[in-house]
Protein backbone atom coordinates (compact mmCIF):
# COMPACT_ATOMS: atom_id res chain seq x y z
CA UNK A 1 0.00 0.00 0.00
CA UNK A 2 1.47 3.59 -1.35
CA UNK A 3 2.49 5.83 1.71
CA UNK A 4 1.02 8.81 -0.27
CA UNK A 5 -1.80 10.06 1.47
CA UNK A 6 -3.76 12.05 -1.84
CA UNK A 7 -2.75 13.15 -4.96
CA UNK A 8 -2.08 16.50 -4.20
CA UNK A 9 1.76 14.98 -3.53
CA UNK A 10 1.98 13.48 -6.76
CA UNK A 11 1.42 17.03 -8.62
CA UNK A 12 3.89 17.99 -11.25
CA UNK A 13 5.62 20.42 -9.77
CA UNK A 14 4.22 23.19 -12.29
CA UNK A 15 0.65 22.62 -11.64
CA UNK A 16 1.02 23.20 -8.14
CA UNK A 17 3.06 26.36 -8.13
CA UNK A 18 0.07 27.94 -10.71
CA UNK A 19 -2.69 26.04 -8.04
CA UNK A 20 -0.77 28.11 -5.37
CA UNK A 21 -0.24 31.23 -7.34
CA UNK A 22 -3.65 30.88 -7.90
CA UNK A 23 -5.27 31.06 -4.63
CA UNK A 24 -2.99 33.86 -3.19
CA UNK A 25 -5.29 36.85 -3.90
CA UNK A 26 -8.41 34.99 -2.07
CA UNK A 27 -5.91 34.76 0.60
CA UNK A 28 -4.65 38.06 0.85
CA UNK A 29 -8.19 39.28 0.74
CA UNK A 30 -9.39 36.76 3.41
CA UNK A 31 -6.63 37.66 5.51
CA UNK A 32 -7.50 41.36 5.05
CA UNK A 33 -10.50 40.79 7.04
CA UNK A 34 -8.57 40.57 10.12
CA UNK A 35 -7.56 43.43 12.11
CA UNK A 36 -4.15 42.43 12.46
CA UNK A 37 -3.05 42.37 8.83
CA UNK A 38 -5.67 44.84 7.82
CA UNK A 39 -2.94 46.74 9.04
CA UNK A 40 0.24 44.94 7.72
CA UNK A 41 -1.09 44.74 4.41
CA UNK A 42 -2.87 48.67 4.29
CA UNK A 43 -2.67 49.59 1.04
CA UNK A 44 -2.07 46.37 -1.07
CA UNK A 45 -4.55 44.87 -3.46
CA UNK A 46 -5.35 41.73 -3.02
CA UNK A 47 -6.53 40.96 -6.93
CA UNK A 48 -2.36 42.09 -7.60
CA UNK A 49 -0.91 39.13 -5.71
CA UNK A 50 -0.69 36.54 -8.19
CA UNK A 51 2.56 35.76 -8.22
CA UNK A 52 6.23 35.14 -6.75
CA UNK A 53 7.57 38.69 -7.28
CA UNK A 54 4.25 40.16 -6.16
CA UNK A 55 4.31 37.97 -2.96
CA UNK A 56 8.13 39.12 -2.45
CA UNK A 57 6.92 42.86 -2.17
CA UNK A 58 4.91 42.26 0.83
CA UNK A 59 6.09 42.77 4.57
CA UNK A 60 7.44 40.10 6.42
CA UNK A 61 5.97 39.04 9.71
CA UNK A 62 8.26 37.54 12.19
CA UNK A 63 7.62 34.66 14.60
CA UNK A 64 9.36 37.35 17.14
CA UNK A 65 6.77 39.98 16.45
CA UNK A 66 4.29 37.79 17.56
CA UNK A 67 4.74 38.51 21.53
CA UNK A 68 5.00 42.10 21.21
CA UNK A 69 1.31 42.18 18.29
CA UNK A 70 0.10 39.62 20.84
CA UNK A 71 0.36 42.26 23.81
CA UNK A 72 -1.23 44.78 21.84
CA UNK A 73 -4.35 43.03 20.01
CA UNK A 74 -5.14 40.38 22.59
CA UNK A 75 -5.09 37.19 22.22
CA UNK A 76 -3.52 36.55 18.16
CA UNK A 77 -2.68 39.99 17.22
CA UNK A 78 -5.57 40.55 15.04
CA UNK A 79 -4.00 37.30 12.96
CA UNK A 80 -7.00 35.26 13.27
CA UNK A 81 -10.07 35.60 10.69
CA UNK A 82 -11.82 33.61 13.17
CA UNK A 83 -13.10 35.03 16.41
CA UNK A 84 -10.99 33.26 19.41
CA UNK A 85 -14.21 32.26 21.47
CA UNK A 86 -14.99 30.48 17.75
CA UNK A 87 -12.34 28.25 18.25
CA UNK A 88 -11.63 24.32 19.13
CA UNK A 89 -8.18 25.18 21.20
CA UNK A 90 -6.38 28.20 22.60
CA UNK A 91 -3.01 27.38 23.51
CA UNK A 92 -0.51 29.23 25.47
CA UNK A 93 3.75 28.52 24.36
CA UNK A 94 6.33 29.70 26.23
CA UNK A 95 7.13 33.67 25.69
CA UNK A 96 4.18 34.06 26.21
CA UNK A 97 2.68 33.04 22.62
CA UNK A 98 -1.06 32.40 22.13
CA UNK A 99 -1.40 29.43 19.48
CA UNK A 100 -4.84 28.99 17.98
CA UNK A 101 -6.62 25.64 16.55
CA UNK A 102 -10.30 25.89 14.84
CA UNK A 103 -12.08 22.36 14.19
CA UNK A 104 -11.43 21.15 10.89
CA UNK A 105 -10.36 17.43 10.33
CA UNK A 106 -6.45 17.33 10.51
CA UNK A 107 -6.39 21.22 11.00
CA UNK A 108 -2.46 21.23 11.55
CA UNK A 109 -1.98 18.88 8.48
CA UNK A 110 0.18 16.11 10.79
CA UNK A 111 -1.21 13.38 8.55
CA UNK A 112 0.79 13.14 5.61
CA UNK A 113 4.79 12.69 7.86
CA UNK A 114 2.49 10.35 9.90
CA UNK A 115 1.18 8.68 6.52
CA UNK A 116 4.70 8.70 5.50
CA UNK A 117 6.03 7.10 8.13
CA UNK A 118 4.43 3.62 7.48
CA UNK A 119 1.41 4.86 9.94
CA UNK A 120 -2.57 3.48 8.87
CA UNK A 121 -5.58 2.44 10.26
CA UNK A 122 -5.41 -0.14 13.16
CA UNK A 123 -2.21 1.32 14.04
CA UNK A 124 -1.42 2.72 17.67
CA UNK A 125 0.85 5.60 18.80
CA UNK A 126 2.61 6.47 21.74
CA UNK A 127 2.05 10.16 21.42
CA UNK A 128 4.95 11.86 23.93
CA UNK A 129 4.53 15.27 23.32
CA UNK A 130 3.18 17.72 26.28
CA UNK A 131 -0.67 18.00 26.59
CA UNK A 132 -0.09 21.08 28.67
CA UNK A 133 -0.98 24.27 26.97
CA UNK A 134 1.26 23.78 23.65
CA UNK A 135 -0.28 22.17 20.90
CA UNK A 136 2.33 19.40 19.84
CA UNK A 137 0.00 16.48 21.36
CA UNK A 138 -2.91 17.87 19.46
CA UNK A 139 -1.33 17.63 16.20
CA UNK A 140 -0.69 14.55 16.62
CA UNK A 141 -4.34 13.62 17.72
CA UNK A 142 -5.69 15.16 15.10
CA UNK A 143 -3.75 13.19 12.44
CA UNK A 144 -4.43 9.69 14.32
CA UNK A 145 -7.92 10.78 13.83
CA UNK A 146 -7.94 11.49 10.15
CA UNK A 147 -5.71 7.94 9.63
CA UNK A 148 -7.45 5.47 12.14
CA UNK A 149 -4.73 5.21 14.31
CA UNK A 150 -5.77 4.95 18.10
CA UNK A 151 -3.54 6.81 20.99
CA UNK A 152 -2.17 5.97 24.08
CA UNK A 153 -1.85 10.17 25.71
CA UNK A 154 1.22 9.64 27.12
CA UNK A 155 2.84 12.55 26.87
CA UNK A 156 6.16 13.56 29.11
CA UNK A 157 7.57 12.74 32.56
CA UNK A 158 7.18 9.55 34.11
CA UNK A 159 9.75 7.64 32.58
CA UNK A 160 9.08 3.65 34.29
CA UNK A 161 5.04 4.16 33.13
CA UNK A 162 6.13 5.06 29.61
CA UNK A 163 8.19 1.91 29.45
CA UNK A 164 5.31 0.29 31.11
CA UNK A 165 3.08 1.05 28.73
CA UNK A 166 4.75 0.15 25.90
CA UNK A 167 5.52 -3.11 27.13
CA UNK A 168 1.58 -3.50 28.02
CA UNK A 169 0.44 -2.17 24.91
CA UNK A 170 2.62 -2.87 22.39
CA UNK A 171 2.23 0.09 20.39
CA UNK A 172 3.72 0.76 16.83
CA UNK A 173 4.89 4.47 16.60
CA UNK A 174 6.67 6.83 18.94
CA UNK A 175 5.95 10.39 18.20
CA UNK A 176 7.96 12.74 20.64
CA UNK A 177 11.46 14.56 20.75
CA UNK A 178 14.56 12.41 19.66
CA UNK A 179 15.92 13.09 23.38
CA UNK A 180 12.72 11.64 25.24
CA UNK A 181 12.26 8.43 23.32
CA UNK A 182 16.56 7.97 23.66
CA UNK A 183 15.60 7.86 27.48
CA UNK A 184 12.68 5.30 27.75
CA UNK A 185 14.63 3.26 25.55
CA UNK A 186 17.33 3.49 27.87
CA UNK A 187 14.92 2.96 30.46
CA UNK A 188 13.45 -0.15 29.13
CA UNK A 189 17.03 -1.80 28.88
CA UNK A 190 17.50 -0.80 32.92
CA UNK A 191 13.93 -2.62 33.50
CA UNK A 192 14.78 -5.29 31.03
CA UNK A 193 11.33 -4.35 29.43
CA UNK A 194 10.38 -5.45 26.00
CA UNK A 195 9.72 -2.73 23.83
CA UNK A 196 10.52 -4.33 20.16
CA UNK A 197 6.79 -3.88 19.29
CA UNK A 198 8.48 -0.35 18.81
CA UNK A 199 9.39 0.02 14.85
CA UNK A 200 8.28 3.53 14.24
CA UNK A 201 9.37 6.78 15.41
CA UNK A 202 8.11 10.51 14.21
CA UNK A 203 10.61 13.06 15.55
CA UNK A 204 10.19 16.56 16.07
CA UNK A 205 10.81 19.56 18.43
CA UNK A 206 14.88 19.12 18.73
CA UNK A 207 17.39 18.56 15.70
CA UNK A 208 18.04 14.58 15.34
CA UNK A 209 21.74 14.56 14.30
CA UNK A 210 22.91 11.42 12.34
CA UNK A 211 24.52 9.71 15.44
CA UNK A 212 21.60 9.94 17.20
CA UNK A 213 19.07 8.26 13.98
CA UNK A 214 22.06 5.92 13.91
CA UNK A 215 21.76 4.71 17.90
CA UNK A 216 17.83 4.42 17.43
CA UNK A 217 18.46 1.91 14.36
CA UNK A 218 21.32 -0.20 16.45
CA UNK A 219 18.62 -0.01 19.64
CA UNK A 220 15.50 -1.59 17.66
CA UNK A 221 13.54 1.13 16.12
CA UNK A 222 14.21 0.88 12.05
CA UNK A 223 11.86 3.43 10.47
CA UNK A 224 12.49 6.43 11.94
CA UNK A 225 11.82 10.17 10.07
CA UNK A 226 11.89 13.63 11.66
CA UNK A 227 9.23 16.28 10.90
CA UNK A 228 9.98 20.08 11.02
CA UNK A 229 6.97 21.79 12.34
CA UNK A 230 6.08 25.23 14.64
CA UNK A 231 3.05 25.88 16.74
CA UNK A 232 1.98 28.95 14.18
CA UNK A 233 1.97 26.56 11.58
CA UNK A 234 1.54 23.08 12.37
CA UNK A 235 3.22 20.54 10.10
CA UNK A 236 6.22 22.67 7.72
CA UNK A 237 8.24 19.62 6.40
CA UNK A 238 8.73 15.94 6.58
CA UNK A 239 11.30 12.97 5.91
CA UNK A 240 9.79 10.12 3.66
CA UNK A 241 10.97 6.54 3.15
CA UNK A 242 11.79 4.08 -0.27
CA UNK A 243 12.28 0.34 0.66
CA UNK A 244 13.02 1.18 4.56
CA UNK A 245 15.91 4.22 3.20
CA UNK A 246 15.70 7.01 4.27
CA UNK A 247 15.34 9.81 1.36
CA UNK A 248 17.75 12.77 1.33
CA UNK A 249 15.94 16.59 2.46
CA UNK A 250 12.57 17.17 3.89
CA UNK A 251 9.05 17.25 1.40
CA UNK A 252 7.51 20.59 1.94
CA UNK A 253 3.67 20.72 2.80
CA UNK A 254 1.32 21.16 0.26
CA UNK A 255 -0.62 23.96 2.01
CA UNK A 256 2.20 26.31 1.88
CA UNK A 257 4.09 28.49 0.00
CA UNK A 258 7.93 28.39 0.72
CA UNK A 259 10.90 31.49 -0.13
CA UNK A 260 14.13 31.74 1.40
CA UNK A 261 15.03 34.85 2.25
CA UNK A 262 17.80 36.72 3.31
CA UNK A 263 18.15 37.10 7.48
CA UNK A 264 16.65 40.05 8.67
CA UNK A 265 15.37 41.14 5.45
CA UNK A 266 12.67 39.72 3.29
CA UNK A 267 14.68 39.34 0.08
CA UNK A 268 14.78 36.07 -1.22
CA UNK A 269 18.17 34.03 -2.19
CA UNK A 270 19.02 32.04 -5.33
CA UNK A 271 18.46 28.31 -4.92
CA UNK A 272 20.31 26.93 -2.88
CA UNK A 273 21.26 29.49 -0.95
CA UNK A 274 21.27 29.08 2.90
CA UNK A 275 18.67 31.59 4.40
CA UNK A 276 15.76 32.38 6.58
CA UNK A 277 12.49 30.37 6.39
CA UNK A 278 8.88 32.56 5.14
CA UNK A 279 6.43 30.66 4.61
CA UNK A 280 2.37 31.58 3.51
CA UNK A 281 -0.29 29.37 4.82
CA UNK A 282 -3.47 28.95 3.35
CA UNK A 283 -4.93 28.36 6.65
CA UNK A 284 -8.40 29.83 6.65
CA UNK A 285 -8.80 30.21 10.27
CA UNK A 286 -4.98 31.68 10.82
CA UNK A 287 -3.77 32.64 7.79
CA UNK A 288 0.26 33.59 7.62
CA UNK A 289 1.43 35.52 4.68
CA UNK A 290 5.20 35.73 5.15
CA UNK A 291 5.86 34.46 7.95
CA UNK A 292 9.21 34.42 9.04
CA UNK A 293 10.10 31.57 11.27
CA UNK A 294 13.87 32.29 12.02
CA UNK A 295 14.63 29.28 11.02
CA UNK A 296 17.63 28.86 8.78
CA UNK A 297 17.34 25.99 5.61
CA UNK A 298 17.79 25.73 1.47
CA UNK A 299 16.33 24.36 -1.16
CA UNK A 300 17.62 20.78 -1.74
CA UNK A 301 17.38 20.30 -5.92
CA UNK A 302 15.31 17.72 -7.78
CA UNK A 303 12.19 15.57 -6.57
CA UNK A 304 12.76 12.83 -3.74
CA UNK A 305 12.69 9.21 -4.63
CA UNK A 306 9.46 8.72 -2.86
CA UNK A 307 6.92 9.81 -5.32
CA UNK A 308 6.56 13.15 -3.87
CA UNK A 309 7.02 16.14 -6.27
CA UNK A 310 6.65 18.75 -4.05
CA UNK A 311 10.03 21.12 -2.72
CA UNK A 312 13.14 19.33 -0.41
CA UNK A 313 14.66 21.59 1.88
CA UNK A 314 18.02 20.36 3.33
CA UNK A 315 16.52 19.91 6.97
CA UNK A 316 16.67 23.11 9.94
CA UNK A 317 20.18 24.23 9.63
CA UNK A 318 20.01 26.64 12.65
CA UNK A 319 18.55 29.72 13.96
CA UNK A 320 18.36 33.16 12.15
CA UNK A 321 17.64 35.07 15.34
CA UNK A 322 18.59 34.48 18.81
CA UNK A 323 15.29 32.76 19.55
CA UNK A 324 16.78 29.70 20.83
CA UNK A 325 15.03 25.81 21.41
CA UNK A 326 16.27 24.12 24.15
CA UNK A 327 14.78 20.47 25.11
CA UNK A 328 11.81 21.25 22.81
CA UNK A 329 10.87 24.44 24.19
CA UNK A 330 11.55 28.03 22.68
CA UNK A 331 13.93 30.65 24.55
CA UNK A 332 13.73 33.68 23.95
CA UNK A 333 15.61 36.92 24.94
CA UNK A 334 12.51 38.73 26.22
CA UNK A 335 12.47 36.38 28.83
CA UNK A 336 16.12 36.94 29.80
CA UNK A 337 15.43 40.69 30.01
CA UNK A 338 12.52 39.66 32.73
CA UNK A 339 15.46 37.80 34.59
CA UNK A 340 17.78 40.95 34.67
CA UNK A 341 14.66 43.31 35.20
CA UNK A 342 14.06 41.00 38.48
CA UNK A 343 17.46 40.75 39.67
CA UNK A 344 19.17 44.50 39.31
CA UNK A 345 22.48 42.99 40.84
CA UNK A 346 22.97 41.77 37.63
CA UNK A 347 25.25 43.86 35.56
CA UNK A 348 25.24 41.73 32.08
CA UNK A 349 23.56 37.98 31.00
CA UNK A 350 24.67 35.37 28.42
CA UNK A 351 22.54 32.33 28.24
CA UNK A 352 25.11 29.69 26.92
CA UNK A 353 23.48 26.27 25.47
CA UNK A 354 26.11 23.94 25.17
CA UNK A 355 26.28 19.79 25.51
CA UNK A 356 25.69 17.26 23.01
CA UNK A 357 21.94 17.38 21.41
CA UNK A 358 19.78 15.38 23.31
CA UNK A 359 21.77 16.24 26.23
CA UNK A 360 21.23 19.97 26.42
CA UNK A 361 22.98 22.18 29.52
CA UNK A 362 21.72 25.86 29.92
CA UNK A 363 23.72 28.30 31.96
CA UNK A 364 23.06 31.82 32.68
CA UNK A 365 26.61 33.51 32.60
CA UNK A 366 26.12 36.74 35.02
CA UNK A 367 28.30 39.21 35.62
CA UNK A 368 27.73 40.18 39.15
CA UNK A 369 29.65 43.48 41.20
CA UNK A 370 32.54 42.32 43.48
CA UNK A 371 30.43 44.18 46.33
CA UNK A 372 27.87 41.20 45.78
CA UNK A 373 29.99 38.27 46.40
CA UNK A 374 29.29 37.45 49.85
CA UNK A 375 25.46 36.85 49.05
CA UNK A 376 26.73 35.02 46.00
CA UNK A 377 25.31 31.93 46.73
CA UNK A 378 21.99 33.25 47.61
CA UNK A 379 21.51 34.75 44.49
CA UNK A 380 22.28 32.04 42.18
CA UNK A 381 19.35 30.26 43.99
CA UNK A 382 16.99 33.25 43.45
CA UNK A 383 17.99 33.88 39.75
CA UNK A 384 17.61 30.17 38.73
CA UNK A 385 14.43 30.16 40.13
CA UNK A 386 13.68 33.25 38.51
CA UNK A 387 15.23 31.53 34.87
CA UNK A 388 13.05 27.86 35.55
CA UNK A 389 9.67 30.14 36.43
CA UNK A 390 10.30 32.35 33.10
CA UNK A 391 11.59 29.74 30.51
CA UNK A 392 10.01 26.64 32.24
CA UNK A 393 13.62 25.02 31.70
CA UNK A 394 16.23 24.30 34.37
CA UNK A 395 19.33 26.06 33.88
CA UNK A 396 22.52 26.75 35.67
CA UNK A 397 24.21 29.41 37.17
CA UNK A 398 27.97 31.04 36.55
CA UNK A 399 29.22 34.40 38.26
CA UNK A 400 31.99 35.59 35.91
CA UNK A 401 33.97 38.76 36.19
CA UNK A 402 32.60 42.29 35.54
CA UNK A 403 34.44 43.37 31.76
CA UNK A 404 34.28 39.09 31.04
CA UNK A 405 31.48 38.92 28.70
CA UNK A 406 31.73 39.50 25.04
CA UNK A 407 30.81 42.93 24.10
CA UNK A 408 28.60 41.52 20.99
CA UNK A 409 25.04 42.13 21.66
CA UNK A 410 24.30 38.74 22.05
CA UNK A 411 21.85 37.05 25.16
CA UNK A 412 21.62 33.06 23.75
CA UNK A 413 24.60 31.86 22.27
CA UNK A 414 24.11 28.46 21.21
CA UNK A 415 27.44 26.61 21.47
CA UNK A 416 25.81 22.97 20.92
CA UNK A 417 28.15 20.22 19.04
CA UNK A 418 26.17 19.27 15.85
CA UNK A 419 27.33 16.40 14.04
Amino acid sequence: MSDILDPLEQRPPQQRETDLMANLPQLVARAQGAAGWARILHGVSAADIRDRAALAQLPVTRKSDLHDLQAQEPPFGGLTTTPHRQLRRLYVSPGPIFDPEGYSQDWWRFARPMRALGLRAGHLIQNCFAYHFTPAAFMVEGAAGKLGCAVIPAGIGQTELQVQAMAALRPDAYVGTPSFLKIIIEKAREMGADIGSLQRALLSAEALPPSLRQWFHDNGVPNVLQLYASADIGNIAYESLSNGQLNPGMILDEDLILEIVRPGTGDPVAAGEVGEVVLTSFNPDYPLIRFATGDLSAVLEGVSPCGRTNTRIKGWMGRADQVTKVRGMFVHPSQLAEVLKRHPQILKARLVVSGAMANDVMTLHCELPASAAATATHAAEQIADSLRELTKLRGEILFVAPGSLPNDGKVIEDARKYE
